[in-house]
């Protein structure tokens, strides 16, 4: 269920996490992807981007420590 609800872009929302997101977020820029929201400091702690998927679904990608 979950694969088709990505397949169609109706999914909320997919959570990912690295150790380098400067590294990760240059990567999808230099292939395409549509960004979102460039690395920003959030307030409550952590660094985070947030992408589309081909299919339209949110992907944001959490620093991890």
């Amino acid at each position: 269920m979950v694969r088709e609800m990505m397949a169609k872009g109706n999914f909320a929302m997919v959570v990912l996490t690295t150790p380098d997101l400067e590294t990760v977020f240059a990567r999808l820029v230099e292939a395409g992807v549509p960004v979102i929201q460039e690395p920003t400091d959030q307030p409550y702690g952590l660094r985070d981007c947030a992408v589309r998927d081909p299919a339209g679904n949110v992907v944001r990608i959490n620093q991890s420590h």
